[in-house]
C-alpha cells in the first residue's frame, strides 16, 4: 500500500517539472518577442542619467561638438584599457552666464549604463581653436552624494597638446587604496606631468621639470651683463627653477637667452589669472607713474642726483596723474590686447591718494628714535635676524674677535656685569659680518660704501631693547685682517650725527638681507622645488597634495617674473641694493647655510637664543624675552597650524608602515632632496620620511614659509621701507674719519652729509615703488584658514577639522588684537605707533582686501 501510494507521488511530482518546464519555455518564447519587437520598433531601454554642471571662468567654449567630455566609471573597469568604464560623450553647449562673476555655467547629462556606478574622473576634449579656464564641475548620480571636481586649469586645443585632459574627483586615495578604475590613469597623468625633459616648453604643455639659475645674465648685451650659472656647483649651490628649455644666449652657451617682459614659461596650472596679471601689472604701472613719473619719458640726469632735503623726499609721495600717451606708446606694445583693456581699466578704478608710510603716519622724527631702530628688529619686517649673545666679544666662526671692548658697553648694562648679562639672556646682537666681509671688495665700487656690521643691544627691564654699540668693519687691501670702527650711541652734536650714520650703515645691512635672504631666498627660491617635485610625483589624488596646492598658488609665476625683472642683471635688486651685480652670489653663499629642518618658528627661535626649550610649552618652546611681537603672535600661529596638519597626517596615515609604503610620498621627498635642493642632497640633517612624524614637521615647516613667514616679511614693507631714510638700500660714504675733508664737510652740515649718503633720487624712487607694488594684497587672494572652494576636499571629518582650524586663527586674532591694545607691551607700537599687525590673519574680513593693509596672511607666496 505504502510502495503504491509513493509511486503516485513520484509520478505527480514528474508531470509537475514537465509542466513548469513549459511554462518556463513559453515565457522565454514570450520574452524574445517582445525584445525582437522592441528591437523592430525602434525602442529601447531607458538609459541612466548623470546630470553635471561645469563652470568656465575665461573664454567660451564654442556652440556644437567641439568640447566633449566623457565619465569614468570609480567602480567599473573597461578589460580593453584598463581603466574605468567609460560614459558615452556629452559636449558643452549653450551655457549660461553669471552676470556677478562673469563665469559660464554649462548643463550637462550623460548616458551611462545601469552598472556605471559613481564617475572617479573625466576626460575633456577641446576641439576648438581657443584656450579655456575649466574652473570646477559637479556630477550627480540617482540616489548617490553629488561628485565635485575642483578643476582651475587652462584647456587648451587638443591640435595643440595632442591629448585629452583628465581630471579626477575631489576624493582624495593613497596610491595603494586607488580604485583599480584609476590606477593606470593616475599613473599617466603624472608621467605626462614630468615630460622627458627636452625640448622648449610651449606655451600649452603641462610639463614639471628642474633647471639651475642660468637665465640671469644677458652676455649677449655685454660681458658686464653676465652672471654665472647658480646651482649645480659647490662654489655656487642655488635651489632648482621650473626648467623651461629656452636656446642658450649667443656668447655664452651656459647661460639661456633672455624671454620677452611676460614671454617666461610657466606651466599653465601655477599661472595667475588674467584678473591678477592685469592688477599686478596696472599696480607695476601706478607705482612707476607715482614715483618714476615716467611722464618724462626718460629718467633725467638730476634724477641721479642726490636729494637736497628732507622735503624733497616728501614730494615723492605727491599725486601724478596716469598720462594716456604714456601707456599706449610705453605699455601696449608689452601686452596683449585683452591684458591692456584690463589694465587701463584697473588704473582708472584706483585709488589717486598714495598714503604716506605709516613710519612717518603719526611722527615724523620717529625713525630717528633709538628705541624706534631697535624695536624693528624684534616687530619690523626682518625680525628673524637678531641673536641673543652668549660669548663675549662676539666672533666669526673662524674665531676671529670683534674689537667691541667691555668699557664700550659695560657701562651700559644697568648695573650688571657682562657675564652678568648674557646669563640673563639680556645680551642681543643684529649681525651682518660673516657673511658680508669676503664680498665688500667687490661690492665697493662704483661709489657704494658698504660695511659689514655688528650691533649689540641690552634687554631693559621694560622689554624693550637699547643699543649698545655699533662695530663697522671693512676688509684690508691685503685681506688678512679687518679695519674696523665702533661707534656708541650718543644724542645731539656731533657723537649724535655719527651715531646716526651708523644706524643708517646697518639698517643698509638689514634692508639687503631682508629682500635677498629672507624674503627672496628662504621663502620664494627655496619653495619652489617643492611645488615642482608635488606636482611630479603626487597625484592629485593623493590627498596631501590635495592639502598642499593651495598653499603654491601663483608662486611659480612670480618667482619667474623676478628671475625677468627683478633679481636678473640689470634689474630693479641690482639698481637699487648695495650689493648689486653680487646680489645673487650673496644668496648663494647664504643658501650654503641653509637648513630645511631649521625653517619651522620654535627651530629658528631655539638656534637664534630667542627661545629655550621647555615641553611644557605647546609649541615646546619658550621665548627668553617676553615681549617679541613676531615671536610671541608667531608661536600662537605655528601651535595651531601644526595641531592641524598632525591631524590631518594621523588621520591619513594610520601608522608608520603606511607612509613607508607610500611611493609617492617616498619619490616626492627622495627628488625634493637629490634634485630640487640636489647642491644638499648629502646633508644629513633632511627628515628621513619614514615616520608620520617626519611628513607632519615637513609639511608644517613648508605652510608656515609659505604663508606666516612670507607675511610677515612682505606685507609691511611700504610701512618702514617706503621711507628711505628709514631703511635706506645703499649708502654712496663711508663714516668719516677725523682730518679729512669729508670730516669737515660732516661739521659744516649734518644732515646734508647724511642725505648725500642716501641713494640717488632715482635709486630711491625705484626701491620705493618696487615695496609699494610688493606690499599690495590682490584682491582675488586666498587667506589662511580659508580655502577658494568649499568642496576643495570630498571627506567630511577633514572639512569640519579644517573649520575648526580657521576657528582657532580667529581666536589667535583676538589675543593679537588684545596685546596690541596693552601698553605694557611697548615693542608691538614704539614710538612710530605703528600697532604690530603683519601675523594678525584676518580671516573673517573677505571683502576689500585688495591694497596696503599691512594685515593678512595669504595661503601662498601670491606676491
Amino acid at each position: 500500500m505504502k510502495s503504491r501510494k509513493g509511486n503516485q507521488i513520484r509520478q505527480l511530482s514528474m508531470n509537475t517539472q514537465r509542466i513548469c518546464s513549459k511554462i518556463v519555455d513559453c515565457l522565454n518564447a514570450f520574452q524574445g518577442k517582445v525584445t525582437s519587437l522592441q528591437v523592430y520598433s525602434g525602442k529601447h531601454p531607458e538609459p541612466l542619467m548623470i546630470k553635471g554642471e561645469f563652470v568656465v571662468r575665461h573664454g567660451q567654449p564654442s556652440r556644437g561638438k567641439a568640447v566633449s567630455i566623457q565619465l569614468h566609471s570609480l567602480s567599473e573597469v573597461d578589460p580593453s584599457s584598463g581603466k574605468g568604464k567609460l560614459s558615452q560623450p556629452a559636449y558643452l553647449k549653450k551655457g549660461m552666464r553669471n552676470k556677478d562673476n562673469n563665469m559660464i555655467t554649462y548643463k550637462v547629462k550623460f548616458e551611462v549604463t545601469e552598472d556605471f556606478g559613481t564617475p572617479g574622473a573625466f576626460i575633456i576634449t577641446n576641439r576648438q581653436k581657443d584656450k579655456f579656464f575649466l574652473q570646477s564641475a559637479t556630477l550627480q548620480v540617482q540616489h548617490n552624494p553629488t561628485v565635485h571636481f575642483e578643476c582651475n586649469s587652462w584647456i587648451y586645443p587638443t591640435q595643440l597638446t595632442n591629448q585629452e585632459r583628465v581630471f579626477f574627483s575631489n576624493t582624495c586615495y593613497l596610491p595603494g587604496q586607488t580604485p583599480a578604475s584609476l590606477i593606470l590613469l593616475r599613473k599617466e597623468e603624472l608621467a605626462h606631468l614630468r615630460g622627458d625633459g627636452t625640448g622648449t616648453t610651449k606655451e600649452w604643455e603641462r610639463v614639471y621639470d628642474y633647471d639651475y639659475y642660468n637665465d640671469l645674465g644677458n652676455p649677449d648685451e655685454g660681458p658686464e651683463n653676465a652672471r654665472p650659472k647658480l646651482g649645480g656647483s659647490d662654489f655656487y649651490p642655488y635651489p632648482r627653477r621650473e626648467r623651461t628649455g629656452r636656446p642658450s644666449s649667443h656668447d655664452d652657451t651656459e647661460t639661456e637667452s633672455r624671454p620677452g617682459l611676460l614671454d617666461m614659461y610657466v606651466p599653465p596650472d601655477e599661472r595667475m589669472s588674467p584678473e591678477k596679471l592685469a592688477e599686478l601689472m596696472s599696480n607695476i604701472i601706478q607705482a612707476v607713474i607715482h614715483f618714476v613719473k615716467p611722464h618724462k619719458y626718460l629718467a633725467s640726469e638730476e634724477d641721479f642726483t642726490h636729494v637736497e632735503s628732507f622735503d624733497e623726499i616728501f614730494e615723492m609721495y605727491s599725486t601724478h596723474e596716469v598720462p594716456e600717451d604714456w601707456l599706449t606708446e610705453k605699455v601696449k606694445p608689452l601686452v596683449p590686447d585683452e591684458l591692456f583693456k584690463k589694465i587701463k581699466q584697473t588704473i582708472k578704478e584706483m585709488p589717486e591718494d598714495f598714503p604716506l608710510p605709516r613710519i612717518l603716519a603719526e611722527n615724523e622724527l620717529a625713525w630717528k628714535d633709538d628705541e624706534e631702530f631697535t624695536r624693528q628688529m624684534l616687530a619690523g619686517v626682518n625680525p628673524t635676524v637678531i641673536k641673543c649673545l652668549h660669548t663675549f666679544p662676539p666672533q666669526s666662526k673662524t674665531g676671529v674677535r670683534s674689537s667691541i671692548k667691555r668699557s664700550d658697553i659695560e657701562h651700559n648694562l644697568d648695573g650688571l656685569t657682562v657675564e652678568e648679562a648674557m646669563e640673563q639672556w639680556r645680551i642681543f646682537i643684529l649681525d651682518h659680518h660673516d657673511y658680508l666681509i669676503p664680498f665688500l671688495n667687490g661690492i665697493n665700487t662704483k661709489g657704494i660704501c658698504a660695511y659689514a656690521s655688528r650691533t649689540l643691544l641690552f634687554l631693559r627691564d621694560d622689554h624693550t631693547l637699547k643699543p649698545l654699540a655699533i662695530e663697522l668693519s671693512l676688509p684690508s687691501a691685503s685681506g688678512n685682517r679687518e679695519i674696523r670702527r665702533v661707534v656708541r650711541p650718543a644724542k645731539g652734536g656731533t657723537e649724535g650725527a655719527l651715531w646716526q650714520l651708523a644706524k643708517t650703515h646697518v639698517a643698509v645691512n638689514d634692508s639687503g638681507f631682508h629682500q635677498l635672504i629672507n624674503n627672496w631666498l628662504k621663502t620664494h627660491a627655496v619653495i619652489e622645488p617643492f611645488i615642482i617635485a608635488t606636482r611630479r610625483h603626487l597625484s592629485m589624488m593623493h590627498p596631501v597634495h590635495r592639502l598642499l596646492v593651495p598653499h603654491f598658488k601663483d608662486t611659480m609665476h612670480l618667482n619667474a617674473f623676478a628671475r625677468n625683472m627683478i633679481l636678473n642683471s640689470g634689474g630693479v635688486l641690482e639698481r637699487v641694493l648695495y650689493s648689486g651685480k653680487m646680489s645673487m652670489q650673496l644668496s648663494s653663499a647664504l643658501y650654503k647655510e641653509w637648513r630645511f629642518d631649521e625653517q619651522s618658528l620654535p627651530a629658528d627661535l631655539l638656534k637664534r637664543g630667542m627661545a629655550i626649550s621647555n615641553p611644557d610649552e605647546a609649541a615646546g618652546v619658550q621665548l627668553v624675552m617676553e615681549d617679541y611681537p613676531y615671536g610671541v603672535d608667531g608661536l600662537d600661529i605655528w601651535v595651531v597650524l601644526q595641531r592641524w596638519v598632525s591631524d590631518f597626517c594621523s588621520y591619513i596615515y594610520k601608522d608608520n608602515d603606511a607612509l613607508r609604503s607610500d611611493h609617492e610620498i617616498q619619490e616626492w621627498w627622495y627628488e625634493i632632496r637629490h634634485v630640487g635642493h640636489g647642491d644638499k642632497y648629502s646633508e644629513t640633517w633632511w627628515y628621513s620620511m619614514t615616520t608620520v612624524d617626519d611628513l607632519k614637521k615637513t609639511l608644517t615647516t613648508l605652510i608656515w614659509i609659505v604663508s606666516v613667514l612670507h607675511a610677515s616679511q612682505n606685507f609691511g614693507q611700504y610701512a618702514y621701507c617706503g621711507y628711505p631714510p628709514n631703511r635706506p638700500t645703499a649708502c654712496r660714504r663711508f663714516i668719516p674719519k677725523e682730518g679729512t675733508k669729508e670730516f669737515a664737510d660732516f661739521l659744516t652740515d649734518p644732515d646734508m652729509y647724511f642725505l648725500k649718503m642716501l641713494p640717488t633720487k632715482f635709486e630711491m624712487t625705484l626701491s620705493i615703488t618696487l615695496v609699494e607694488v610688493l606690499s599690495r594684497h590682490i584682491s582675488e587672494e586666498v587667506y589662511l584658514g580659508q580655502q577658494s572652494s568649499p568642496n576643495w576636499i570630498d571627506d567630511e571629518w577633514i572639512n569640519r577639522r579644517y573649520k575648526e582650524f580657521a576657528f582657532e586663527l580667529q581666536l589667535v586674532e583676538r589675543r593679537i588684537l588684545k596685546r596690541n591694545k596693552d601698553p605694557s607691551f611697548r615693542n608691538r607700537r614704539g614710538p612710530a605707533k605703528i600697532p604690530y599687525k603683519l601675523l594678525y590673519p584676518d580671516t573673517l574680513n573677505v571683502r576689500n582686501r585688495s591694497g596696503i593693509t599691512d594685515k593678512g596672511i595669504p595661503n601662498s607666496i601670491s606676491i
